[in-house]
């Protein structure tokens, strides 16, 4: 007899958990400051409608095939395609998507919460700008430390795993989705009322649509690049957001879930810009310094507030990125220790431990690679091993397996527009545009606009 499939306990679980998966370093890290390189209002504003134009319809794409399959990705196509169709073939990629991403992402995850030590205990107070960036340097540089804290980040989403979807990862996330909400507000009210912020809200929040035609990166760049953030930030392709589709009930609309889960997306995504770019402001830092505003920037500002205020102030900003971190690592965990439990038929527990030991084996290269293995490089265009494997994630399986799930819900040979509308609707809220012109758009129009992306990033990585 077939074991019960598991379920979520509440909507407010799987709310959380969705919008914790999309939740990341995407918000929190490169949000701030790719709109800090390409100028500001008027890149949220092109960022928004892209969310809305490509990130809705694909999200709830994932949810229905999620709900309708009760499958992860490892069967989900399998469960639902018409007979002789080979749509099943795209799932070993989407496995291998989510093992890439979180060869890297741990790594990364781990310098938040090893900043969030160091700051609480007061490393970083009286150091020189010079000295912080070499404090960053050192991080990167050191073997054992990255891996020590690479570890950490894995046994603490695998141990969310093995408690169970209920009592380990639905419970931790909603705990640790609150305290982020929390922490980032009274990190929003705060900056408020430092003496510089406005210059910062104006950046921020006033449109020139001007300087977007003429500015530094043109029109075209600046496009691509709020097109590709809106697209990447929620982690759409791989069969993330398809898990957790396949963990609840009937009782509510896909269009409504998914609505909610851009909206808190984007509302983390907001608030942390308005954390960051008045406290540059108010503390004459440079809002467009790249990658490194939050690791070299951002702890000279915390500096600047003083030895107690910048030393509780950063501790709190360094534990709300790693709250967004980790709850992007416990949400693809799960969907990982959910492939070989309905493919194989493998217990929890089983997944589990397999599946520790197959990441710390996975993400050990990411670690070493920005250091011992410095030397194996991909080239001018691409670099390090960690870069690798983000190109192979972000570039290429994010888009095209989007570009998948567009495909497989709206063509005849795939699952079908009036089988993904049935389930997409099935449930109380908000129902998807059924008409003809919607459904002109997401057959024909948005797979090209993700080809278009595509494409672009392609060139924008090679061609220059």
């Amino acid at each position: 007899m077939e074991e019960k499939r598991e379920t979520l306990g509440s909507r407010i679980g799987f709310l959380f958990l969705s919008a914790g998966c999309a939740i990341g370093l995407g918000n929190v890290w490169r949000f701030p400051y790719i709109t800090g390189k390409y100028g500001g209002a008027a890149f949220v504003l092109l960022y928004l409608v892209f969310l809305v134009l490509l990130g809705l319809p694909v999200m709830v794409c994932e949810f229905a095939v999620g709900r309708a399959s009760k499958k992860s990705m490892s069967a989900a196509f399998r469960e639902l395609e018409p007979a002789g169709t080979k749509w099943h073939w795209y799932s070993g990629f989407a496995v291998a998507g989510n093992y890439l991403l979180m060869m890297f992402y741990t790594v990364v995850s781990g310098w938040f919460l090893k900043y969030f030590v160091e700051m609480l205990s007061g490393k970083f107070v009286g150091l020189s700008p010079e000295d912080v960036g070499a404090a960053f340097g050192t991080t990167v540089g050191t073997p054992s430390s990255l891996l020590i804290w690479m570890v950490v980040v894995i046994v603490i989403g695998f141990t969310a795993c093995f408690l169970g979807l209920q009592k380990g990862v639905e419970r931790i996330t909603k705990i640790m989705m609150s305290a982020l909400f929390i922490i980032m507000i009274g990190l929003a009210i705060y900056v408020a009322f430092l003496p510089g912020a406005g210059a910062g809200y104006a950046f921020y929040l006033k449109p020139d649509f001007k300087n977007l035609v003429s500015g530094e990166h043109g029109l075209w760049d600046t496009i691509y690049a709020a097109m590709g953030q809106a697209f990447f930030t929620l982690s759409l392709g791989i069969g993330s957001m398809e898990i957790f589709g396949s963990y609840i009930g009937k009782e509510h609309s896909l269009t409504g879930e998914a609505l909610r889960v851009i909206g808190l997306d984007t509302f983390v995504a907001i608030c942390a810009g308005l954390i960051i770019f008045p406290a540059c402001a108010a503390f004459n830092v440079e809002a467009s310094a790249g990658a490194g505003l939050a690791f070299v920037s951002l702890p000279n500002v915390f500096n600047a507030m003083g030895p107690v205020a910048g030393r509780i102030v950063g501790a709190f900003f360094f534990l709300f990125m790693s709250f967004a971190a980790l709850s992007t690592v416990i949400a693809v965990f799960e969907n990982i220790v959910a492939f070989p439990m309905d493919k194989f038929g493998w217990s929890r527990t089983k997944s589990v431990l397999i599946n520790f030991c197959a990441i710390l084996i996975l993400a050990t290269p990411a670690a070493l690679g920005m250091n011992v293995w410095s030397g194996v490089h991909f080239g001018a265009h691409i670099g390090s091993i960690d870069a690798l494997e983000d190109f192979l994630v972000s570039q290429n399986l994010l888009p095209l397996g989007s570009l998948v799930f567009l495909l497989f819900c709206t063509w005849k040979k795939g699952w079908g527009w009036d089988n993904f509308i049935a389930e997409s609707d099935t449930g109380d809220g908000i129902k998807f545009p059924a008409n003809k012109v919607f459904r002109f758009y997401l057959r024909y129009i948005a797979p090209l606009i993700i080809l278009v992306v595509f494409v672009a990033g392609y060139f924008d990585i090679f061609g220059k």
